[in-house]
């Protein structure tokens, strides 16, 4: 649960986490890899071997549990997702996620988020554990929009759920990879899980 003596979600609060995700070493220079490799080295998705490695990379560093990273990549390369991910069509997100491997459909949906991301961050915010369990305890405290949480899992309206975050508490001046990075940050910080 949130602390209600802690500020709410402001601009100097955004500041402060952007300060605190400076200092994460670890953590910031797996993404500085990831952009290098989705943006420069692999920007596009049209062979087997880019979409592979981006697969393969982002599920060793986001720890998302993807067994098969083939299929996910052969997956994600029938989609033919260029142009799609350049518009920032939402759709794209819950398509990529849904996979059937052996036979059973798997839904790696915040896998999927990430993948959109690390090619547009500015058009596709992250879905996870973290960011979830925040936006839910910020709409209970401050009914800053009216969703439930099965909303969230559907990444059209989890777009439309950040935006009116930002906008319900003056943040426009932050893009949407600054409020992935409070969200997860805070999130982290707020509910602790055990590994």
């Amino acid at each position: 649960m949130m602390d209600p003596n802690k500020p709410d979600a402001n601009g100097a609060l955004i500041t402060c986490y952007l300060s605190k995700w400076q200092k994460l070493e670890k953590y910031r220079l797996q993404e500085d890899s990831l952009k290098l490799l989705f943006e420069e080295l692999c920007r596009e998705n049209k062979r087997i071997e880019h979409v592979l490695l981006k697969v393969c990379a982002l599920n060793a560093f986001y720890s998302t549990n993807i067994f098969d990273t083939y299929s996910v990549a052969k997956h994600i390369l029938q989609k033919d997702i260029d142009s799609r991910l350049s518009t920032g069509d939402c759709s794209l997100v819950n398509e990529i996620a849904k996979v059937t491997i052996k036979d059973k459909e798997k839904n790696f949906y915040s896998f999927a988020s990430k993948y959109c991301s690390h090619h547009e961050p500015t058009k596709f915010p992250i879905f996870d554990y973290f960011v979830e369990k925040l936006l839910i305890e910020h709409q209970k405290r401050d009914c800053f929009d009216d969703f439930r949480k099965g909303d969230l899992k559907e990444y059209k309206r989890f777009v439309e759920i950040v935006e009116n975050f930002k906008q319900a508490y003056g943040l426009d001046a932050f893009t949407l990879r600054d409020i992935d990075i409070y969200l997860w940050i805070a999130g982290k910080e707020t509910f602790k899980r055990n590994y």
